[in-house]
């Protein structure tokens, strides 16, 4: 594939773009980077993490180095307790090899690496290393025997990848250049006063060059024409197959606008990306690790399921790939593929992955595909990733991603009064007053019933005796029949304004609140609400009750004032018109009474079963409170 490298030299930015799709980007941007040495002294020694804080600059940050990141103070001394190796405000010569992220300061090491175009010098190192991406084991025995020759003792080689079928000229002055340079920065270290900055690849053309020319580079794009010129002198022989390109100064359109670098920062920001066959993928960072997960979209060009899914899985494979190494992603990293049915579809898409992150310069390692799908691998961290370069936290929800919103008055009394078309306590209600209506008009036909009964029995008891009752029996029995009727008892429940229309809108009866319910059924409920005296509540409503008691006694009956004044009792009963109106009076006055009861229960009944007990009190009352001369006059029948 035919790629280009994009130089923004005073912006210190390049791209490196395939096929005109930028694949990575290159930022050398901060106080800190890496590959910078600086003299610097110890803070602080914390024994308990076996490890110090270096100060190495202006910066509020202090550099962290471990133990094991030493070098050549660790080989000085056998032991290993980081307390006797450093001391406060000793002078340290670090490089550091983690740029800042966050709150944490840079990470430093002693073991310096000088990087040349191809060797890379170890001051403090031991032997000779070979680049991985060298396969023919032949180049890789004669670059180490070559290592061997040309190294300075006390000190360990490193050869690249681009010194593979170099000659051996080209490698004995690149080694040259790069000790010259080792011995300017120990001078500089003696006669300086720390903290410093020593070390800095200030040609940022010459670090892109050195780091990212391969054979698949075809042509450079630089801004200056200064710089086409240093460009070249860089490259040497290996211009002929390379097109060194001008971006002219005088064109409005800026470099980076041009190839469309400020576009691909800004796609890199969105957690989402699009795949060509419909699907996506989704990107979250967090503090511990990097989660990825891959969703199907809008694909179903396929003949089956599982050919849908092998193919996503494919594709946002390759576009992870290209993203970890766009976004800078490193540490863990958690990709959710698409669920496959098949061990073989699982291996297919591994087989896939790997080969996709195989030319990544941060060596991703794929740790293991678990039992639910999940593919786990890490990534060597270089740098700051494109969130930390690019990105700054909202300040309204300080990196959060969401504003707080809580709830307020308005809102919930807005959610309250929506009805939806199926409403539940409506129906409720509804039902309850349906039941409490029946229930009404079965007491009601059962105490009509009741009535008849018993002035049937009257008049039967009458026409047979034949004997003139005295208009005084009449009155007492009257007065008995009032005597019979249970007391009303009041009752007093503390409701406060919330409960009281929940109840009534609800139709529950307010004695629900109390420990025990009434046994008897006639009794007045009040609301006792918050700041009221109960018990002045309570007497105004027994003397209500008394003044209404008194009014219906006070009532004259027609009937028998007329029998009073006009007719003998015996003359009465034997006019069969008079008995119709005495008969019609008793129903007038035992449906009143019915009434009257069935208001107070209309009230206070909340559903149907406590309604049944209290009729069958009802009932058993009014047996135990029956005519004593009845129960006489059936004795007597039934003996």
């Amino acid at each position: 594939m035919a790629q280009q490298i994009v130089i923004a030299e005073h912006l210190r930015i390049a791209a490196l773009l395939t096929d005109e799709r930028i694949d990575e980007l290159i930022v050398a941007q901060g106080s800190y980077q890496i590959g910078d040495v600086f003299l610097g002294t110890v803070e602080n020694v914390l024994p308990g993490i076996d490890a110090a804080f270096v100060n190495i600059g202006e910066s509020e940050k202090n550099g962290f180095i471990h133990v094991n990141d030493l070098g050549p103070l660790k080989l000085k001394k056998a032991t290993a307790g980081i307390t006797e190796l450093l001391e406060p405000r000793q002078k340290v010569l670090v490089q550091v090899m983690k740029e800042p992220t966050g709150t944490k300061g840079p990470r430093l090491t002693g073991n310096l690496a000088l990087p040349g175009r191809y060797l890379v010098l170890q001051p403090h190192g031991q032997g000779v290393n070979i680049s991985r991406r060298i396969n023919s084991e032949n180049e890789r025995n004669r670059l180490r025997a070559l290592g061997v020759l040309i190294k300075p003792p006390s000190t360990g080689l490193l050869m690249r990848t681009e010194a593979e079928n170099i000659p051996e000229e080209s490698l004995i002055d690149d080694l040259e250049n790069l000790l010259k340079h080792w011995e300017l920065i120990q001078q500089a270290s003696e006669s300086c006063t720390p903290p410093i900055l020593l070390n800095r690849d200030e040609d940022f053309i010459h670090r892109i060059l050195r780091d990212h020319i391969n054979q698949n580079i075809t042509q450079i794009v630089v801004e200056t024409s200064e710089a086409v010129e240093r460009v070249k002198t860089f490259l040497g022989k290996d211009i002929k197959n390379l097109t060194i390109e001008c971006h002219a100064e005088s064109q409005t359109q800026n470099i980076l606008e041009k190839f469309r670098v400020n576009s691909a920062i800004n796609d890199a920001l969105n957690p989402r990306v699009n795949l060509p066959s419909g699907g996506y993928i989704i990107i979250e960072p967090t503090e511990a690790l990097t989660v990825i997960d891959v969703n199907s979209g809008s694909f179903t060009r396929s003949a089956n399921s599982r050919e849908t899914v092998l193919w996503t899985n494919c594709e946002a494979a390759i576009e992870i790939a290209r993203q970890l190494k766009l976004r800078n992603i490193g540490g863990v990293i958690i990709i959710d593929f698409i669920d496959m049915d098949t061990r073989r579809d699982q291996l297919q898409l591994l087989e896939h992955f790997t080969s996709a992150i195989n030319n990544d310069s941060a060596r991703p390692q794929i740790a293991q595909l678990t039992e639910l799908g999940l593919v786990e691998l890490t990534r060597k961290r270089q740098g700051q990733n494109i969130y930390e370069l690019f990105a700054k936290s909202c300040p309204n929800c300080s990196g959060q991603g969401h504003i707080i919103n809580f709830p307020n008055q308005e809102q919930s009394q807005a959610i309250s009064t929506e009805i939806g078309i199926v409403n539940t306590n409506l129906a409720i209600k509804n039902d309850l007053q349906i039941t409490q209506e029946n229930n009404n008009k079965k007491k009601r036909s059962n105490k009509v019933k009741d009535t008849d009964s018993y002035l049937n029995n009257k008049e039967d008891k009458i026409l047979n005796d034949n004997v003139a009752t005295p208009l005084n029996d009449i009155i007492g029995e009257d007065i008995t029949l009032d005597n019979n009727k249970q007391e009303t008892i009041i009752l007093g429940v503390e409701m406060d304004e919330k409960e009281e229309n929940i109840y009534s809108s609800m139709g529950f009866d307010p004695i629900l609140l109390l420990d025990e319910a009434p046994l008897n059924q006639n009794y007045s409920v009040h609301v006792i609400r918050p700041g009221e005296d109960k018990n002045q509540i309570l007497n105004e409503a027994r003397e209500n009750i008394i003044n209404n008691d008194n009014k219906k006694r006070k009532k004259p009956n027609k009937n028998i004032v007329r029998l009073q004044n006009k007719l003998p009792i015996t003359e009465q009963i034997s006019n069969n018109e008079e008995i119709e109106n005495v008969e019609d009076n008793h129903k007038e006055e035992i449906s009143n009474d019915a009434l009257d009861e069935e208001k107070n229960e209309s009230i206070n009944t909340d559903n149907n079963g406590i309604e049944e007990n209290q009729e069958s009190n009802s009932l058993n009352s009014e047996e135990t409170n029956e005519d004593p001369r009845r129960k006489r006059r059936r004795s007597s029948a039934s003996s």
